[in-house]
């Protein structure tokens, strides 16, 4: 297929779409914060920085703990893209690990890994998923053909005059009016 074909944007188009449609489904944002603060606690403590000949290791000795948490990071947010319905315990769990990450892991990935993982676990608590639009009436599906309602005088509205005030008889149901010497009060007995 060469790049002149035209079946090929119209495919990417349609590929597009049907990702923003998935991503609008789940709380992608979020997985991907959470994702990209997992990985700067997991690689910091392993890197190496070359600055000329000189070697400096950021290894810490929770190595390993960092490495755990960066990956767990990782994995929540990959399982929020995935499984939406676990967004607020992968957002809690993420915003846990991401206060754990600063004492064991080099200050959270110098925070970096830190603030990412701790935005994102915001975000999946706080994500709900949309509601479906409504369906809209054609022109041609309603009554007097999609005309607001009270254009037309046969409406069945109910107005004020229609109802208890109209044949004269009292509103009030909760027993306490001057007529039967309640005023206002309530009896216990």
């Amino acid at each position: 297929m060469s790049a002149e074909t035209p079946a090929a944007s119209g495919q990417f188009i349609r590929r597009r779409l049907q990702f923003r449609a998935w991503r609008g489904q789940r709380p992608f944002w979020a997985g991907l914060f959470i994702i990209i603060g997992g990985l700067p606690i997991a690689y910091f403590p392993y890197a190496n920085l070359q600055i000329g000949h000189l070697t400096l290791a950021m290894a810490t000795t929770a190595g390993a703990g960092s490495l755990i948490i960066g990956v767990l990071l990782v994995v929540l947010g990959v399982s929020l893209w995935f499984q939406k319905h676990i967004r607020v315990f992968a957002g809690v769990a993420a915003i846990l690990l991401a206060l754990v990450s600063i004492p064991v892991s080099n200050l959270g990935g110098f925070l970096i890994g830190f603030l990412f993982a701790l935005v994102g676990g915001a975000m999946a608590v706080s994500w709900v998923p949309g509601e479906p639009p409504e369906r809209e009436l054609r022109a041609d599906e309603g009554v007097h053909g999609g005309a607001p309602e009270g254009a037309f005088p046969e409406s069945t509205v109910s107005g004020p005059a229609e109802g208890a005030a109209a044949t004269g008889e009292p509103n009030d149901l909760s027993g306490t009016s001057p007529a039967n010497g309640a005023n206002g009060r309530h009896s216990a007995g």
